[in-house]
């Protein structure tokens, strides 16, 4: 690279007057040398820069992020000058601050259990008994005494977890009123063949022959009147016909 020619001094040089060098042509061979030596090396360093930026923007890498600058660093509130807190301030103070828990989660979760007394009624069923009855015929059923349920007093202890009952246990039993045994009477009198004759109202044996007590008659059988009769007179006991025999 050639030197840059002196253009010659900024106002003409008086007439007579010699014209004076300039700073490079002062300069001591060696100072040219590394002012041009630094020339060449500055604009090197620019085309770089210049080409490396340009290079950069047409691939879309990113920038290098910036490290340790201000803007990583929180941002403090700003406070007015005069002391007193600004609305970004309040606002702040009244947010609430969430204040991490001390409780374990295992107490947390632990189940509540309770445990209460209950009581409770409850119905004893009558028994029977059945005893003979020679007066009643045989097969029928009386109710001699009426049988009465009897009261059951029953006491347990409850267990509860978490509402949810888990466990029930009787602790007590009292008996607060007896029952009535109910008693039935059975008949056993077995029934008997009729022996008397069904044309008569009133019992007139059956026999060959009978004759009204008292009278002219030899029997066998005898009968006592009055006797109504509702039938044939088979044995010829109403003599006058008015349908009663022996009056």
């Amino acid at each position: 690279m050639q030197p840059p020619q002196n253009p010659g001094p900024p106002y003409p040089q008086s007439f007579g007057e010699t014209p004076r060098p300039n700073w490079f042509r002062r300069a001591t061979p060696a100072s040219r040398v590394a002012v041009i030596l630094g020339s060449v090396a500055l604009s090197i360093l620019l085309l770089c820069c210049a080409g490396t930026a340009i290079v950069g923007a047409l691939t879309g890498e990113p920038e290098p992020s910036k490290t340790g600058t201000a803007a990583e660093e929180p941002q403090q509130p700003i406070l007015a000058a005069s002391g007193e807190p600004t609305e970004e301030a309040l606002a702040l103070a009244e947010s609430p601050v969430a204040v991490p828990s001390t409780v374990p989660s295992s107490a947390a979760a632990a189940p509540v259990v309770q445990v209460t007394t209950v009581t409770e009624r409850a119905a004893i069923r009558y028994g029977e008994r059945t005893v003979k009855d020679s007066s009643l015929a045989e097969g029928k059923r009386v109710v001699r005494t009426k049988g009465v349920n009897g009261v059951r007093t029953l006491t347990y202890e409850v267990t509860t977890t978490d509402g949810v009952r888990t466990a029930k246990k009787l602790v007590k039993s009292v008996v607060a009123k007896q029952p009535v045994t109910q008693v039935v009477a059975v008949g056993t009198q077995k029934p008997q063949s009729s022996k008397c004759d069904p044309n008569y109202s009133g019992c007139v044996p059956i026999a060959s022959d009978v004759d009204c007590a008292g009278g002219s008659g030899n029997g066998p059988a005898y009968v006592s009147g009055p006797i109504r009769v509702i039938g044939d007179d088979i044995y010829d006991l109403d003599r006058d016909g008015d349908g009663i025999a022996c009056d």
